[in-house]
């Protein structure tokens, strides 16, 4: 499967019904491999929905850890090739030297963040504080978000598999990412925020997700 631009794959397929079947055109979601490499050293791959692939790295080195802010991200590079697609990043000292040092075999976010720890002594948080803003979200502005979020979901509405997350200001979507996987797209929108310079004490984030 090659990457579309907009991350939808159209195949045929056959549909059933309790009496009888049709050949027909299907849209779906593509789901594609992603390296992620600091400074020449392959650090994760990721599967996830080849669109804003570049805001998908920045995301995932912010909310990793492996950047403080995207002025230590130097370089990017995005190449594809029939494997997959590759994101080649040059990164400051500061971060890689971090990023060698806690460096462990990672599995794609389905778990619970433990994987690869060897021990119970290497389980050791070290949670910042999270900074208090001044700023209020007002309760009605959550359902008119939600609403406004179903009629963005450009993927969703061909292919009924994506998950977005948006960045909300007073009940109306400022941005929205989407993705087969709810932590990409919030990877995305983290990524986006960021190279935008969003004064992020100004509204809240909103998600797909299911009940399960």
């Amino acid at each position: 499967m090659t990457p579309h631009a907009y991350g939808v794959e159209t195949l045929p397929v056959q549909r059933f019904n309790k009496t009888e079947s049709e050949n027909v055109l299907d849209h779906i979601v593509q789901e594609y491999p992603i390296a992620l490499v600091y400074n020449g050293i392959s650090h994760a791959v990721m599967m996830a929905t080849p669109t804003d692939v570049d805001l998908f790295a920045k995301g995932f080195s912010l909310s990793e850890g492996i950047l403080t802010s995207l002025k230590e991200l130097y370089a990017l590079d995005v190449h594809q090739n029939e494997l997959g697609i590759t994101v080649e990043m040059t990164i400051s000292s500061r971060a890689f030297a971090a990023l060698k040092e806690h460096r462990r075999m990672m599995v794609g976010r389905t778990g619970c963040g433990l994987c690869g720890i060897e021990s119970l002594e290497q389980f050791q948080l070290d949670v910042p504080k999270i900074t208090t803003h001044a700023s209020k979200i007002w309760l009605e502005q959550i359902p008119s978000a939600i609403s406004h979020l179903k009629t963005q979901q450009e993927i969703t509405a061909l292919t009924g598999g994506a998950h977005a997350a948006a960045w909300v200001i007073d009940g109306q979507i400022g941005a929205l990412f989407e993705d087969v996987g709810r932590h990409n797209a919030l990877d995305k929108l983290l990524g986006y925020l960021a190279q935008e310079n969003y004064d992020t004490s100004l509204g809240f984030v909103v998600m797909t997700s299911r009940a399960s």
